[in-house]
Formats: structure tokens, sequence, C-alpha cells
């Protein structure tokens, strides 16, 4: 259903057995809607009562809205948003807290939400879990620089070495991105998100305003997201805190979360590692993404 959030009417659905933990997925991008996974991910629902939230610039809320009704995208705007999903669902569905999963950008939002406000949240779970901006981009372009040396690509080497080490543009960013996935080494799922079966009321029709969606958030978050830096917002959590990694991540190094998660104080934490799996592992291995959830995270709720 379309419920007015922060101004405007934005897209939530959930589905899950009675009295089940609420898990609110923050999907990544920015703009990157996880709508079309959720029949990939109703066994899900056995443990979880689970939410879908198509962010202010994301899918439906886009369509609904486009770029004028969806107005200024800021990350203070999109925490905003966020705390106010949280106290619909919790007053909806009588549960007191939410379990957080946040993918890539939406871990970025998922760690902002959990420090301003841990009594809405019981356990924090990160996947593809983005840092810092500056020291993401620096490790990716040493990364690629070295895959492509070990595997003779020499087009890549000399578009990576035209552009230069980071900071990057947005043009330079386009080119290095560009090349994550001709280089990307490991063969654990897909490199670009793949959920399967996509969900059956989701259209084909939809798509136009997905990618719109996607491009118009990236475009109004990019600076923002460059001088995202986690670690000083500061490494002490109230609540259980999970990273699930793919060892293979082009787009969030997984030594920089390692180095992250090593520093981080909570009451309880846990990584856990999906070898050779890439970015997507919440979207293209979802059972076994459920797995870990089931044995790790819930019984911690």
């Amino acid at each position: 259903m379309y419920v007015p959030i922060g101004g405007i009417e934005q897209w939530i659905q959930w589905r899950g057995a009675p009295n089940t933990p609420i898990l609110l997925f923050l999907h990544g991008g920015p703009g990157g809607t996880s709508v079309p996974a959720a029949e990939a991910w109703k066994p899900w629902e056995e443990h979880f009562t689970v939410v879908h939230w198509d962010q202010r610039g994301a899918g439906r809320t886009f369509a609904k809205n486009g770029e004028s009704g969806c107005g200024r995208l800021t990350l203070r705007r999109m925490l905003e948003d966020a705390l106010e999903v949280i106290e619909f669902l919790t007053t909806t569905l009588r549960r007191p807290k939410v379990l957080i999963v946040g993918h890539s950008w939406g871990a970025v939002l998922g760690v902002h939400l959990i420090k301003e406000r841990p009594d809405l949240v019981c356990a924090y779970v990160g996947t593809g879990q983005l840092v810092s901006g500056r020291r993401n981009e620096e490790l990716n372009f040493k990364r690629q620089m070295a895959q492509a040396e070990r595997s003779g690509n020499t087009q890549a080497l000399a578009a990576l070495r035209a552009i230069g080490a980071p900071p990057f543009d947005r043009k330079a960013l386009k080119i290095l991105r560009g090349w994550a996935d001709a280089l990307a080494e490991g063969a654990g799922d897909p490199l670009q998100p793949r959920p399967t079966p996509i969900a059956p009321d989701y259209s084909r029709d939809e798509v136009p305003a997905l990618m719109s969606g996607a491009e118009f958030s990236r475009r109004e978050l990019y600076d923002e997201l460059q001088t995202v830096d986690l670690p000083s917002l500061g490494l002490r959590f109230e609540m259980p805190f999970f990273l699930f990694h793919g060892t293979c991540d082009q787009a969030t190094p997984l030594e920089l979360a390692e180095e992250y998660f090593a520093a981080i104080e909570a009451p309880h934490k846990e990584f856990v590692r999906f070898e050779g799996c890439h970015h997507f592992v919440v979207m293209n291995r979802p059972r076994e993404f459920l797995r870990e959830l089931v044995a790790r995270v819930l019984p911690r709720l």
C-alpha cells in the first residue's frame, strides 16, 4: 500500500507468519527497490514479517511522485523517512521493535538509524556494508588494478590507468564500476541482482520507473555518499550487530568491512562470510542468507 511518509505517498508492503519479528529491509542503490525479490524471499516469511519499502526516489514511490514530488534527497531526509516507516510498522503490527537488514546504501542508512534511535531496533544486519566512501573507492581501484594485471586484461589496465587514482568524479567512478563485473573473481553467485523467481505482481512495465528512480537517487545522493565515514559515528552499539558479506564483493571491499567490524563494540556481534559471493548475495542466495539469519540472528531477538 501507499503510506504517507515524510509528506509524500511511499510504497510499503509486508507479509509473514503471525507474531513473527518485523524484518525491515533497507534496499541499496540508492534507488534499488527490493520489491522484485519479494517472491524469492517468501521462505523468510515463516520466521519474519518481511517488509519491503520503496524509499523516496525508488521503485513505486518514485513512480507515484516523480522527481519533483520526491524532492531533494539527502541522508537526513531518508533517515527521517525511515524512522517514520518504523513508527508506522510498530504501530500497525503492534510490535515494539524491528530487525534492520540493510544492503549497501541501505546499510549506511541502517547504521545511521541504529545510532540515532537504538530503542527502535532489536538487531542489525548489514550486507554489502559500505563503510567509507573515500576508502571504498581507494580499495576498489587497487583491487581492480590487481585483477586486471592477474588476468592480463590490457584494455582494463589502460582504462584504469587513464582515470588515475581516486578521488573520482562521477564519470571516473562510472568507468571504474563499469569494469567491476568483467574483472570479478569468484563464482558463488551472479554479479548483478537476479532474484528467482521474480515477484508475480511485479510487472515489466515498472522497469522504466525503477531505472529512472535509481538514476535520480544516485545523482541526488552521490556527493553525500562520497563523504560517508561510519566509524566517525561511533563504534559502540546497543543491539546485536551482524555483517553478512560476500568474500568477492566488487562494490564494498571485504577487508574494509572486516576492519570496521573488528573495531565495533556490541552486546553480541558476528561476521558471516559468503565464500565466492558478490555484492548481491542477499538477492541471489536468499536461502543461504535465511539460514544464517535463523541460526545466528533470530535467537538474539
